[in-house]
């Protein structure tokens, strides 16, 4: 049977064929949507884990125990998880342990635009590329071969065109895939020093005997054509530099590490100039030519966003790009969504002239104007730790006007240890955690906090009230974001305090909120113009040649701009 799959089903689809029992993540972009797919397959357990480390080292757990498993992340998550991968390699698998990695060329959305296959040459994993749905499918079950043949984690890198393109795949039937034994291993599994070292050899040995397959194996193939250009890629650069020059001679790289020397240098004789094309860092090419191999990379192409068709087309052949004008369309930047639960936080904050060390998630798009009440976006969790360093940089008088942001799926991910910093460092940062019952960014998934599983079984749901007094803070207050009154009051007197303190702003999402009320409206007979309700941000108002408008599709009836209006102009309908 074949269907139109995304890359990450096709990847789910993959783990289901190949016999996947447990299968973990964290949510982000562009690598979402793969747990949410495998968590549809009753024969998968599928979770989100707290942040990717717990994720990896769950599925390591499993694999230990004699279960094929799956961990999928995004680029930066592969940061949180690089302590377990590093060692991982060392003790090897017992079941097949594969890592699905989702780099986001471009920075759609995300913070950088780091470059995975180096994690892959640093931990000494080997890593596999599919360049569409089909390849994707198939590539996981080959990994999952791969690791339990030579005893090792394989990592399946994606970006964010294969993730969320779609391809036709054809379907395949689940493998039967039994449990194998547990065994006491300590010199295998116990990673003190005498046994590291020894794994440390088995490591280079594996390695090299991969790097010897590679040559063979059916994922790195050559295509000859016109001998005057050959390319090296991989990927979605392969399907990029295949449309813009179809008769070119190809070398088309389904494993980037360890790399098939034998093949490169082969396919490498057969034509007149050799590229090698591919996506952020040159990691191919510095490889390449580390052997004596003459090839024309990063000389032409850049290292930072995405590549295209056009562009290979116009770097090697020469040519213009077919490209069609580009209209003069009006720049739409990201807002917070109408009703969002963020805006009364943020619109207060800047009234107070608070500093505010910002998270990863919806929250940051507190940042840009009107808001602009976030200073700081470094990585999860980072805010927390960063505003009890500003505190021991310029003292108590700077951190009285100081606060941390961070979300409630963010602080569950990274938060709660740089809060125990600030307790057991005697900070008294004010740390306000954005609680919307979700993690919004991403696309609505549940969290530890919001008494959900990914599968939608019911569980007791973290409170954060009693997590936090348990680290040691004793002054919580949990405010409603829409009652501005309130919540510049509790914000003036906790970060007054000479202790730590926490403020919890919950109301859900607006996404997800029931609490649908009539749209608002603005009586332009009473409107001043004065423009205050545009320092909420709020894209349903709108300022027109005739006065003030409120877009009655966009709004939600959330109220807030009725809170700040000083003439009561804004009115609901029937009131």
């Amino acid at each position: 049977m074949k269907r139109l799959m995304l890359g990450n089903e096709a990847i789910a689809r993959g783990a289901y064929e190949a016999g996947v029992r447990v299968a973990t993540a964290y949510p982000g972009t562009p690598s979402t949507e793969i747990t949410e797919f495998a968590a549809k397959y009753d024969e998968i357990y599928a979770e989100w884990s707290p942040n990717e480390k717990v994720a990896l080292e769950v599925a390591i757990g499993a694999s230990f125990a004699g279960a094929r498993a799956m961990v999928a992340m995004k680029h930066v998550g592969l940061n949180v998880a690089a302590d377990p991968l590093f060692t991982v390699s060392y003790t090897g698998v017992n079941a097949g342990l594969v890592i699905i990695v989702a780099d986001d060329p471009g920075m759609h959305s995300s913070q950088n635009e780091q470059d995975s296959r180096y994690y892959a040459r640093a931990s000494q994993v080997p890593m596999l590329e599919p360049a569409d749905s089909q390849e994707a499918l198939d590539f996981v079950k080959l990994a999952f071969e791969l690791s339990e043949e030579y005893d090792t984690p394989v990592l399946i890198r994606l970006t964010t065109r294969i993730a969320h393109s779609q391809s036709i795949v054809t379907l395949g039937e689940r493998m039967d895939i039994k449990l194998k034994d547990y065994k006491k291993l300590p010199d295998k599994n116990v990673m003190m020093p005498a046994m590291a070292r020894k794994r440390h050899v088995e490591v280079e040995r594996r390695m090299k005997a991969l790097a010897d397959a590679a040559n063979d194996l059916w994922i790195n193939r050559i295509e000859m054509g016109d001998t005057s250009i050959g390319i090296i890629a991989s990927g979605i650069v392969y399907q990029y530099a295949k449309e813009a020059l179809p008769n070119a001679s190809f070398l088309k790289l389904g494993m980037v590490n360890p790399l098939p020397r034998r093949l490169i240098e082969s396919f490498a004789s057969k034509v007149r100039k050799l590229y090698v094309i591919e996506e952020l860092e040159p990691v191919l090419e510095e490889q390449i030519k580390s052997w004596g191999i003459p090839v024309i990379g990063k000389e032409i192409f850049p290292v930072q966003g995405e590549l295209s068709a056009n562009m290979i087309v116009e770097k090697i052949a020469g040519r213009a790009p077919d490209v069609r004008p580009a209209q003069d369309l009006p720049p739409r930047p990201p807002v917070m969504c109408p009703g969002c639960p963020h805006r009364g936080i943020y619109y207060v904050m800047k009234k107070l002239r608070l500093h505010a060390t910002g998270d990863i998630g919806c929250y940051t798009l507190g940042a840009l104007p009107p808001l602009e009440a976030i200073d700081t976006c470094v990585c999860m969790g980072a805010s927390v730790g960063m505003a009890h360093g500003m505190e021991k940089a310029r003292g108590r008088d700077f951190s009285r006007r100081l606060v941390a942001v961070i979300g409630d799926s963010t602080f569950i991910h990274s938060g709660i240890t740089g809060l125990i910093d600030i307790v057991y460092n005697q900070g008294t940062s004010t740390v306000v955690i954005l609680d919307n019952y979700t993690t919004g960014m991403t696309g609505h998934q549940d969290h530890p906090g919001t008494g959900r599983t990914i599968k939608g079984e019911a569980v007791t749901p973290l409170n954060l009230v009693n997590l936090i007094k348990a680290i040691g803070i004793e002054h919580v207050r949990v405010v409603d974001p829409f009652d501005l009154e309130e919540v510049e009051k509790v914000l003036k007197e906790e970060t007054q305090r000479e202790e730590p303190s926490v403020v919890i702003a919950q109301r859900p999402c607006a996404l997800l909120s029931k609490e649908m009320k009539a749209p608002l409206s603005i009586d332009r007979d009473t409107c001043r113009l004065c423009g205050v309700c545009l320092r909420l941000g709020c894209p349903a108002i709108e300022k027109k040649s005739d006065g003030m408008h409120i877009n009655q599709a966009l709004c939600n009836g959330c109220g807030l701009c009725v809170k700040v209006c000083k003439f009561g102009a804004i009115r609901r309908a029937g009131e």
